[in-house]
């Protein structure tokens, strides 16, 4: 895993450090989680997805427009 320095107001470290004690996490794993619950993805997992969605490229609109949801509550519910 590579290193990354972001920088955050003082209140905002205190409250970041806290939420992941809270959670049992390190702050690495909250901050990696929130960026997978705000769309950003690995390039492995865009075509892990891309897979998904042409396999189930047959679907008439709606059923297609269903899946997506049911995918992308999954992906946020990880």
């Amino acid at each position: 895993m590579s290193k990354l320095t972001v920088e955050v107001p003082e209140e905002r470290r205190r409250a970041l450090k806290a939420t992941a004690a809270r959670r049992g996490l390190t702050i690495a794993q909250l901050v990696d989680e929130s960026l997978r619950l705000n769309g950003v993805r690995t390039e492995s997992e865009v075509e892990g997805l891309m897979e998904r969605l042409r396999a189930n490229a047959t679907l008439s609109e709606a059923d297609a427009l269903a899946f997506g949801v049911r995918v992308t509550r999954e992906v946020r519910s990880e």
